[in-house]
């Protein structure tokens, strides 16, 4: 299991590659997933100094490319400062409503695309039971994962984790097809319902208060993603009773209905296209703008040649 960010630009590489365009990658520290993007997907690193478009995700990397053409910052969440908003971007993506309305808050306007999941990779490769059997942990805190455990143990099912700080896997589809249901907040959450896993939404993170959005059905996630399922819609503080309550309302079913739910609004193929058309609109802006500025400098030209014309006429 990668960071939320890796898995999305990994992600939406591979997608833009299948589609024939040719592409490179930059960032300011290579390791796993930039070895990935190289030996996987067959990716350069940086060569040019021009691109039609540039994706990025942080700040940092919007002012060392900014110059090299249009340019779309994604923000992936509104506490970290390298997600806050570069003024020389042409464009910034959401990927929710609630860093929307945030971006809004900071001057800026934004397009909301949300977490592309590649849903040929993240895909249902063995049934769920029909009772709760294994709860698979993607929580990345120690206390939230001994409230989880402990939930577990009196309910007498298996407990499973992964913590990417602690074991990380890139292959965490399998170890999400060996769950009945998976507990995480935003891609983690995106990922086990692109899989037909239940949800539940919990975690107790360092840099913020412990939020949790409970148990997840269809109708639940279309509120849950305006705050990309971060456990920041609800705000619940689960106990380990807390917890319990949630795993019991396990259905096997939900996670047919999940799957469904991630293909029509997670799929990277439709979530690619609307990066690409958002792009083309901006660099249809930034050529009227050019065009209009030259227009500009042209009447500015004019406007001071009649000026010195008519200064010559007065002085003779």
């Amino acid at each position: 299991m990668i960071g939320g960010t890796e898995s999305f630009t990994f992600t939406l590489i591979e997608n833009l590659k299948s589609k024939g365009y040719d592409i490179e990658y930059f960032t300011f520290d290579k390791g796993v997933v930039s070895d990935l993007i190289e030996t996987e997907l067959g990716v350069s690193f940086m060569s040019k100094k021009h691109y039609d478009l540039i994706l990025a995700n942080h700040n940092t990397c919007v002012d060392y490319l900014a110059k090299m053409g249009v340019i779309i910052q994604t923000c992936h969440g509104i506490f970290p400062k390298l997600e806050q908003p570069n003024k020389f971007a042409d464009g910034h993506v959401s990927i929710s409503k609630e860093i929307q309305d945030y971006l809004i808050l900071k001057n800026t306007k934004s397009k909301i695309i949300l977490n592309g999941i590649n849903c040929k990779r993240f895909k249902p490769i063995k049934k769920v039971h029909q009772r709760l059997t294994n709860v698979l942990s993607l929580s990345q805190s120690t206390v939230a994962n001994d409230k989880i455990e402990q939930a577990c143990i009196e309910l007498s099912v298996n407990f499973t984790k992964i913590n990417k700080y602690e074991n990380p896997i890139w292959d965490i589809e399998n170890t999400i097809n060996d769950a009945d249901i998976v507990i995480g907040l935003g891609r983690s959450a995106y990922d086990a319902m692109a899989c037909g896993r239940p949800v539940v939404s919990y975690d107790e993170r360092e840099y913020t208060e412990s939020f949790a959005d409970g148990y997840l059905t269809v109708s639940l996630v279309d509120k849950c993603i305006e705050n990309n399922c971060s456990g920041r819609y609800f705000k619940k503080k689960f106990t380990v009773e807390d917890i319990k309550k949630e795993l019991l309302k396990y259905n096997h079913l939900h996670g047919n209905e999940l799957r469904d739910y991630a293909l029509m609004h997670f799929n990277i193929d439709k979530n690619a296209n609307a990066y690409l058309k958002y792009g083309n609109s901006l660099k249809k802006t930034r050529s009227k703008f050019v065009l209009n500025l030259r227009h500009l400098k042209q009447w500015f030209k004019l406007t001071n040649r009649s000026l010195r014309h008519k200064r010559k006429r007065l002085f003779n």
